[in-house]
């Protein structure tokens, strides 16, 4: 019979998904068959599965951490914020419809549960140990009748529960109180202990806290956790955009425009964790100004974010720019943007049946109701960006998008996609790299060979960018597993599971 081990928080952004990684680095050190699980994740930054199947990307970061192949079955529901109080809803891997928050609660979260249950059955069957995350925090009592992702999930596998605080924003040890205070009696029952995260500082001054909490609650704290920096970790929401640094002397600064309904950025996280490399999310036209690179990247609305930027003159800068000879990098929504036209005839993303493009390529995007999810490896044929004059052989990435552009001038298409057909993807130029594919600047050479590219521009000499991106992130999953079991108490959380079977 599978142990398992939950987390869930006193709000949204705590530490819940990282520490979840966390347990899944240490249990798959320690011998486990061991698999991440979050019933329902609220996120625009997704993935795709190799059976083509969409996922939240916070249990992809944990497979990824566990050493497993990343399944649907991980997080059977997603939601994907489209505006308006409104979600496209996802389950076990496919899109069901786009719903408001009432419709969903009223009408979809009983069958969603259902395959919540069959999720966690099919994960059962294949791994001895499941860490499970929950969403937000247990106590939001306007949405507890209809949760089926944080106590019902509790309670249905009798998992026990961590419930972890964010003590660098202040109110830790009132939110601990406050979140227990609010659960039911059952509910308290599974809270198995308490966990303070990102602390700065000397830890026995929070010892009077940890006394209190411990006397005041009756459950034990295991452990305060430090503020962790510089772990290469994928983030589930663009929350967590808000936290990243500027690195204001790096010699290459690079703006991505950021949408409203900014989606995968962690597209950008390879660029932004490169060595000489100022990375940052331009929310103004004036922070275009003295990039060398602009990248518009991929939207959950893309007609939406289209009409925001011309609005607020984010567009007419990106024009100006490359006029400039400053050279754009568009992905999947920013690709669709640089045409003529984007098409809607079925309305999937708003009440328009057209919209105008930037303009920038001689094509336009015909919206339908499917949407394309697949894993892809593509070939690179003497890609002529930046003046790279280079080819490449299996470049890994995924595609998640509705849509079909169509070209009405002769383009270099540089990406030949592994399908039957060796179907040509995007579109290059000197000044103008445009693609459908999500993830392209984690391959290793043709991120460097980019980056050395625009360092040439700039007078500099081509730098090496050392570690491969993987080998990077494995490091920061081990460091991460040796923190925490520094700073928790392993042998009380291993007595706890064993407790809960």
């Amino acid at each position: 019979m599978a142990k398992y081990l939950m987390m869930m928080g006193t709000s949204s952004h705590v530490g819940k998904s990282v520490l979840a990684a966390a347990f899944c680095r240490i249990f798959f050190q320690d011998g486990k068959k061991v698999a991440p699980f979050k019933a329902q994740n609220m996120a625009l930054n997704s993935y795709v599965t190799k059976t083509g199947d969409e996922m939240g990307r916070a249990q992809v970061m944990q497979a990824e951490a566990a050493k497993i192949e990343p399944s649907a079955n991980m997080n059977p529901v997603l939601l994907k914020p489209t505006g308006n109080a409104s979600s496209q809803v996802i389950v076990m891997g496919k899109p069901i419809g786009t719903y408001s928050a009432l419709d969903y609660h009223k009408k979809i979260a009983k069958d969603a549960w259902e395959s919540v249950k069959k999720a966690v059955k099919e994960i059962e069957r294949e791994y001895d140990t499941i860490v499970i995350e929950g969403a937000g925090s247990p106590a939001e009592i306007n949405l507890k009748a209809n949760d089926i992702v944080n106590m019902k999930v509790a309670k249905y596998l009798n998992a026990p529960v961590l419930l972890i605080a964010d003590i660098d924003r202040g109110g830790a040890i009132a939110s601990l109180v406050g979140t227990l205070e609010l659960l039911d009696e059952d509910e308290r029952a599974l809270v198995k202990g308490l966990v303070i995260n990102k602390f700065r500082g000397d830890v026995t001054l929070l010892q009077p806290a940890v006394d209190f909490l411990e006397k005041k609650t009756k459950k034990p704290v295991l452990g305060i956790l430090p503020y962790m920096e510089n772990l290469l970790i994928d983030d589930e929401d663009s929350v967590s955009l808000k936290d990243k640094r500027n690195n204001d002397n790096a010699s290459v600064k690079i703006a991505v425009v950021k949408l409203p309904k900014i989606s995968n950025f962690t597209d950008f996280d390879a660029l932004y964790e490169s060595k000489d490399v100022n990375l940052i999310y331009a929310e103004t036209k004036e922070q275009l100004d003295d990039a060398d690179l602009i990248i518009l990247p991929g939207s959950k609305n893309t007609v939406a974010d289209l009409l925001h930027i011309r609005k607020s003159g984010v567009e007419a800068k990106i024009l100006e720019r490359m006029k400039a000879g400053i050279p754009l990098v568009a992905i999947c929504g920013g690709y669709q943007m640089i045409g003529k036209k984007i098409e809607d005839p079925y309305h999937m993303e708003s009440e328009l049946d057209e919209v105008e493009g930037i303009g920038i390529v001689d094509m336009k995007t015909v919206y339908s109701t499917k949407k394309r999810t697949l894993q892809v490896f593509a070939n690179a044929e003497n890609m002529d960006f930046l003046g790279i004059n280079k080819s490449y052989k299996n470049l890994s990435g995924y595609e998640i998008h509705m849509g079909k552009t169509e070209f009405y001038e002769n383009v270099k298409h540089p990406f030949i996609i592994n399908t039957k057909d060796s179907q040509r993807d995007g579109i290059s130029k000197e000044l103008i790299l445009g693609t459908y594919i999500h993830g392209i600047f984690d391959n290793d050479e043709f991120r460097g060979d980019m980056l050395n590219n625009l360092r040439k521009r700039k007078g500099l000499s081509p730098i090496e960018y050392g570690e491969s991106l993987m080998a990077r992130k494995e490091k920061s999953y081990d460091e991460l597993a040796k923190v925490v079991r520094k700073n928790l108490d392993m042998e009380k959380i291993t007595e706890i599971m064993e407790s809960c079977v």
